[in-house]
């Protein structure tokens, strides 16, 4: 399915390489223009002082901002107020996968009352989308589940940094990595929350270990997720139903070029992805990088390092494996095998119905446009063997899709809730 498919002229599968030597020649032009905002603006540089150099300085720092690369961030979480004390945290590897590490922020104190609250903490595996952003998009997400939490993370490597030799990645290879995380950290004491896209292969990866008798996670949280895109079909859902297959192969999947380690390893290359963000709202995005530079112009350093603190977060994006995304566009968008009841991963049939000691509380945002309404809320009609008081929704009054999971609404109005959730539900099964 993921093989090399014809083009005209040979362009398409070029493209890759054409953006990389894109970047290649746009490089001098970046690192002048940086040079050039800093010298601009630096008061202890005559050419701060010449008249108009404010201008010039944001002219050529909004150059470099629309040329630069956009490496991933660090989740950079220090310390958190966890039961009324300031903890540090320490960010390591759990878990070693070769396109997914397992994280976990590990919180540190010398007080002997603060260790038994802290240990008393239930454990959360917090399922990252792998669908264009880093893992660090959730960090507001870790940041404020860490105040009454153990804390885990999926932290899901970019494709192209994948040897080849690796092999393939696709999406029954994800659902296997769940299972093995949640195994690795023990599912008798955990809660998965999911967010976006990996509602969907977490439910498939309980419902298996379910079916085999496994002992399953004590809760799952599903935040704006397309277990069933049949329900408001919004415009991403649109695109995947009015494409057909070969048109994704033909058009967005490309071999990454020999100066990655992953050479030759088919994908949906993160700039392509970056491109289609923008496409959704390039009126909003504009108006944004206008007002960053009228920022400058004013001397407003509180809003515009707002805009570099986002900015830096959302351009920053990752190759995705073709396998993987291809068997996400047919699997979920296309052929909705999930929510019909004919999903079967590695030989067995996925049956959310056989979950029975998990409990399950889905959230969706009011005006997601990415997961339309009712999409996250139909896994409570698939999950028929959980009991009713076990079940919870929640829709977000007023919330978009990042709104239910980063922000002032998901600290302020869906964290407490989640909380609540866990709390309840950290008891063991009957």
């Amino acid at each position: 399915m993921c093989g090399r498919n014809p083009s005209p002229a040979g362009v398409v599968p070029m493209l890759y390489h054409l953006h990389e030597l894109q970047r290649s020649f746009m490089s001098p032009l970046v690192h002048f223009a940086e040079a050039g905002a800093k010298t601009w603006s630096d008061k202890s540089t005559l050419l701060s002082q010449v008249p108009g150099a404010p201008r010039i300085a944001a002219g050529f720092e909004l150059l470099y901002r629309l040329g630069k690369d956009y490496e991933k961030p660090p989740f950079d979480i220090r310390s958190v107020t966890a039961h009324g004390h300031e903890v540090p945290i320490v960010e390591y590897r759990a878990l070693q996968k070769p396109f997914c590490n397992l994280i976990r922020f590990k919180r540190f104190t010398d007080d002997a009352a603060t260790v038994d609250d802290l240990k008393d903490d239930p454990v959360v595996l917090v399922v990252a989308p792998l669908s264009g952003h880093h893992a660090t998009l959730l960090r507001d997400t870790v940041r404020t589940l860490l105040q009454d939490h153990k804390v885990y993370i999926t932290d899901w490597i970019d494709a192209r940094m994948v040897p080849k030799e690796a092999g393939p990645f696709h999406l029954h290879d994800y659902v296997t990595y769940i299972q093995e995380f949640i195994r690795h950290i023990g599912a008798k004491n955990l809660h998965v929350i999911s967010v976006c896209q990996p509602t969907v292969p977490v439910l498939a990866a309980i419902s298996l270990m379910a079916s085999n008798g496994e002992t399953t996670p004590r809760s799952m949280t599903m935040m704006g997720g397309p277990i069933d895109t049949r329900r408001s079909p919004t415009q991403v859902n649109d695109l995947a139903t009015t494409k057909p297959l070969s048109w994704f192969q033909n058009t967005v999947i490309h071999d990454v070029p020999a100066n990655y380690p992953g050479h030759g390893r088919r994908v949906y290359p993160g700039f392509l992805q970056h491109t289609g963000f923008i496409a959704m709202n390039p009126g909003r995005h504009l108006s944004s990088h206008w007002d960053f530079y009228e920022d400058l112009l004013k001397g407003d350093l509180e809003d515009a390092q707002s805009h570099r603190k986002f900015y830096d977060e959302y351009n920053a994006v990752l190759d995705m494996p073709a396998e993987y995304y291809l068997d996400t566009i047919t699997t979920v968008f296309q052929q909705h095998l999930l929510p019909r009841g004919v999903w079967d991963v590695n030989g067995e049939r996925v049956k959310p119905g056989d979950i029975r000691h998990t409990a399950l509380f889905t959230i969706e945002g009011e005006l997601d446009d990415i997961s339309g309404l009712g999409q996250t809320e139909a896994a409570h009609t698939l999950c028929s063997g959980i009991a009713a008081e076990r079940k919870r929704h929640l829709t977000v009054k007023g919330a978009g899709h990042y709104g239910i999971f980063s922000g002032r609404r998901w600290r302020d109005v869906v964290y407490p809730d989640v909380r609540e959730f866990i709390r309840q539900h950290d008891a063991k099964p009957a």
